[in-house]
This record gives structure tokens, C-alpha cells and sequence, in this order.
């Protein structure tokens, strides 16, 4: 899988169904015959896994200490809500209401790529977090810029 970059805005139908950008689809190549799988995010979001990723991300937790309490709540919390994802006929994928209901979202959603893997945003909340600058934005590249080196 190549990296993935862009950002998208969409409208859920009324049965809770996502039109996947046809810029996205065809940078996921594998989505239509592996799946997706759509997760909680730390925030107020979702996220898109594409099955490769998803497995990744299993091998890493499957790593952590199962008889250690703080291991075990993180994979617990992590893990809660994690659904397989199919892209029908169209092109679209039903997002399960529950994770709608994390994220606040209604209708009007922003998907953004970051590197490998996909957040859906309520719009509003999006919008409000892109027009706050970080902190220190400079600092947090020359960390990139130290963990790159380093």
C-alpha cells in the first residue's frame, strides 16, 4: 500500500452508508476484495484501517503483556467497537450506528488520510480543530526532524 494522502467531505445517506471517494478507492485497491475495518478513535473520530494495516496493528497489541491490568484495559479500550467494513456495488461502506454516535456524527463528515490509515470527522468538529493552530508547531517538527535522524 502506498501512503495515503488527501481529504474528502461526504454526506452519509440516510441508512448510515459513506460513499468512498473514488481519489481514495483507487489508492485502495485492496478494500474491495480484503475490507476495511473502521475503529473508535482517541477522540471524537473514526478511523479506516485497510485489512493489512488492521492485521498490523493486531500483531502489535498481540505483543503487549496479556496478565499485565494496564495492557489488558488499553487492548480492551482500543479494541471496543472494531468492525469489518465491505464495500458494496456502489462503492460504499455502512458505518455502524454506534461508532456514528462516538464521533457525533449526523451527516456531513471529512475524511482525512494520515500516512496509512483514514479518520472520518464529524464536519463541524473538523473544521473547528483545523482552525486551531498546535501549540507549537515548529517544535513538533524539529522533533520530527530529531526522530528521523536519530
Amino acid at each position: 500500500m502506498s501512503f495515503l494522502t488527501g481529504e474528502f467531505e461526504c454526506k452519509l445517506d440516510n441508512k448510515g452508508r459513506m460513499m468512498v471517494p473514488s481519489g481514495l478507492k483507487k489508492k485502495l485497491p485492496e478494500a474491495e476484495s480484503e475490507g476495511l475495518v473502521i475503529n473508535r478513535g482517541f477522540k471524537k473520530y473514526l478511523v479506516i484501517y485497510t485489512k493489512k494495516q488492521w492485521d498490523k496493528k493486531l500483531e502489535e497489541l498481540s505483543k503487549l503483556n496479556e496478565y499485565d491490568e494496564e495492557d489488558i484495559e488499553f487492548v480492551r479500550y482500543f479494541m471496543r467497537g472494531a468492525t469489518e467494513l465491505s464495500l458494496d456495488a456502489a462503492g460504499r461502506v455502512n458505518l455502524p450506528q454506534f461508532l456514528l454516535d462516538h464521533a457525533e456524527i449526523k451527516s456531513d463528515v471529512v475524511i482525512t488520510c494520515l500516512l496509512n490509515r483514514i479518520e472520518v470527522w464529524n464536519s463541524e468538529a473538523h473544521k473547528a480543530l483545523m482552525n486551531t493552530e498546535p501549540k507549537d508547531f515548529a517544535k513538533m517538527a524539529l522533533k520530527m526532524k530529531e526522530v528521523n535522524n536519530g
